[in-house]
């Protein structure tokens, strides 16, 4: 039952560090779905050579220092070849970009804060991912500062809160809705989905929502276990040492969550995701910018495990809209987030025909 590509699909083998190679392949096609990760240090060649030679580029990149920094050294010379390189396509952060606007959407009113929930769940195995994610989180986290340096070069304008300001909550707390412990979610959601709100605020000038993400991790227990693997992670980071301590260590310093071989088919067949949104505004003919909100919706993105199963077939449906509703993407070629690129597409449609499912939960009630 293993999808297999037939006999007429050919093979082309292409170097990340051989320009030539990338022109060749990049000259073949309309899009190119790059998979280099950890990106930082393989992703922008391939960028680069898509550029140039006027293809398409979607990734499946959750890292903010990468995202960002093709952004500013791309976003125009994308322009001018009229192609888009669009990132984080994969589990980050489609189903928190595409999440945020379909709750919005189904709410009557305007939307002005969404919160954030993700559980996994997992077998008797247990889940686990493979280790060049860790190697991205491990350089990511020791890079903060640079970050910040870049966000200042990019100039970004800042984004207006509309209606009562989202409270943050702290780094661990009790989660009412699901009856247990909650930590923010450290991916790249909570800056993917910022740059897509600026973007549709400042270019389509829609209402930007605030977004908070947060991640279920259970019991009292697994929040102390969580707590002290954190820190030592935090300390290790900061010092060349302890990198190369945690890229080589990776089962180690992660207690079985990431690995060098990667999880089982068990361990994938096992494995599932929901990410639930809270979100809350003002109902039709309210001013969003006088009085509390008085009108909320709760929605889901339910899919299969997170980054071998969910993640594929979000970045490949991401792909099909992008040269099947060309009409529909932002009229200029650039380097986008998914929800600046594909908000007035059908991707939500393709993915819940394959296997990511947005629902609405409760109806929006004033």
């Amino acid at each position: 039952g293993k999808a297999a590509p037939g006999a007429e699909v050919g093979v082309l083998i292409c170097d990340v560090g051989d320009e030539g190679s990338l022109a060749a392949m990049a000259k073949q096609t309309r899009l190119v779905l790059s998979c280099v990760g950890p990106y930082r240090f393989f992703g922008e060649p391939v960028v680069k050579a898509c550029v140039e030679n006027g293809a398409s580029c979607i990734d499946i990149s959750g890292e903010p220092q990468f995202l960002e920094g093709m952004y500013l050294k791309y976003n125009e010379k994308a322009a001018e070849k009229g192609v888009y390189i669009i990132g984080s396509c994969g589990f980050d952060s489609i189903p928190a970009d595409m999440g945020v606007l379909y709750t919005r959407d189904k709410l009557k009113g305007t939307l002005t804060a969404v919160e954030s929930f993700l559980s996994v769940k997992s077998g008797p195995e247990g889940t686990c991912v493979h280790d060049g994610t860790w190697k991205s989180a491990i350089y990511g986290l020791s890079d903060q500062r640079n970050l910040k340096k870049l966000r200042k070069q990019i100039g970004y304008t800042p984004v207006p809160v509309i209606g009562a300001k989202l409270k943050r909550r702290g780094l661990v707390f009790y989660s009412q809705e699901f009856r247990e412990y909650s930590i923010p979610f450290m991916g790249s959601d909570v800056s993917v989905v910022k740059r897509s709100q600026r973007y549709l605020h400042t270019q389509l000038q829609e209402t930007p929502v605030q977004y908070a993400a947060y991640a279920n991790v259970g019991g009292l227990g697994t929040v102390v276990k969580l707590m002290f693997a954190g820190l030592l992670f935090l300390l290790l980071v900061k010092f060349s040492f302890g990198r190369k301590l945690l890229v080589k260590y990776p089962e180690f310093f992660s207690a079985g969550r990431f690995t060098k071989k990667g999880p089982t088919q068990k361990q994938l067949d096992e494995t599932s995701f929901t990410m639930t949104f809270f979100g809350e505004g003002y109902s039709e003919g309210q001013d969003p910018q006088k009085g509390k909100p008085n009108v909320k919706i709760c929605t889901q993105v339910k899919g299969p495990e997170p980054g071998y199963i969910a993640t594929p077939i979000a970045m490949v449906q991401a792909g099909v809209a992008l040269l099947e509703e060309a009409a529909c993407l932002p009229a200029q070629g650039g380097v986008y987030s998914p929800g600046a690129a594909f908000s007035k597409t059908k991707l939500i449609d393709r993915l819940n025909k394959h296997g990511l499912e947005f629902s609405v939960i409760t109806k929006p009630e004033v």
